[in-house]
């Protein structure tokens, strides 16, 4: 015979190990500078394409 659970341990369940796994994402893009990383990389992207565009500045 299988045992039911109550419905609230299973919320608490999920909540807990989603709790852990969004902390444990955060951490590992905070220790790693993984947003920094990113940020740079589009940086550098969108200079490139910006720099290929004819420019019309006139003082």
């Amino acid at each position: 015979m299988k045992k039911k659970g109550c419905p609230i341990c299973k919320i608490a369940k999920v909540a807990v190990v989603g709790g852990a796994a969004a902390v444990g994402t955060l951490f590992t893009v905070y220790f790693l500078n993984l947003d920094q990383k990113l940020l740079s990389w589009a940086y550098v992207e969108v200079n490139e394409i910006f720099n290929r565009k004819s420019q019309d500045i006139k003082f």
